[in-house]
């Protein structure tokens, strides 16, 4: 039985390794990059922009109520859409 055994695993094709008549590719892929997708591309209306207050670094009066009072726009970029809190329409940071 011991010899059946062994000539029956010499005939079998070995496992895990590619037949002799196929070919192997190796592929390669690319590291992943770290930046950032580009912003989603939207249509942005024509909105008035803010007028900055003389003396007052960091803050406008909005184009929609201008008698209303002050809007504290520190810490956004200029061209940021804000939202007026008098009228909650939208107007742009000078």
């Amino acid at each position: 039985m011991t010899e059946e055994t062994s000539s029956s695993t010499q005939d079998a094709p070995p496992r895990n390794r590619p037949r002799p008549d196929t070919t192997v590719t190796e592929t390669t892929v690319d590291a992943p990059t770290n930046t950032p997708p580009p912003p989603p591309t939207t249509v942005v209306g024509n909105y008035e922009y803010g007028k900055q207050v003389p003396g007052k670094p960091g803050f406008v009066t909005s184009p929609h109520a201008a008698s209303s009072g002050y809007v504290d726009v520190r810490g956004f970029p200029p061209g940021t859409e804000v939202k007026c809190p008098y009228t909650q329409k939208i107007f742009l940071v000078p």
